[in-house]
């Protein structure tokens, strides 16, 4: 059963007023997958979304790129990180940056700009 599932289009998020996260959609669908998958121990699976034109809301990053072990790697690694808050704050970026992380638990995925805009692109990997 290995399979990849490649997906395009543009999910839609709705910000309250009060809300001071940052992130886009495409970090946003990725955080809300990550807490999925551990939710239901789904470790072999992998999913990245990002933006065909490099950016994500007002981030430096195209999106964001998660597996089933994600969550307890990132709260288990940087103190005071959690998965939930992060959804519930809109603030996904904040929850996947790691200035110090070595390029191997790097979660965001950051092209820059790359002068097209076809769609934002979703791709699960399923082992």
């Amino acid at each position: 059963l290995p399979a990849a599932p490649i997906a395009g289009g543009e999910t839609v998020v709705t910000i309250p007023a009060e809300c001071n996260g940052k992130g886009g959609r495409n970090q946003e669908l990725a955080l809300s997958a990550a807490i999925k998958l551990k939710e239901i121990g789904l470790r072999d699976v992998v999913i990245a979304s990002c933006g065909s034109d490099g950016t994500d809301g007002p981030t430096d990053a195209a999106g964001a790129i998660v597996d089933g072990a994600s969550v307890d790697r990132i709260e288990q690694t940087n103190t005071g990180r959690c998965a939930h808050d992060a959804m519930k704050n809109h603030d996904a970026y904040h929850f996947f940056h790691d200035d110090n992380a070595d390029y191997r638990s790097h979660h965001l995925i950051q092209t820059g700009p790359t002068g097209t805009n076809v769609a934002d692109v979703m791709i699960t990997l399923i082992k």
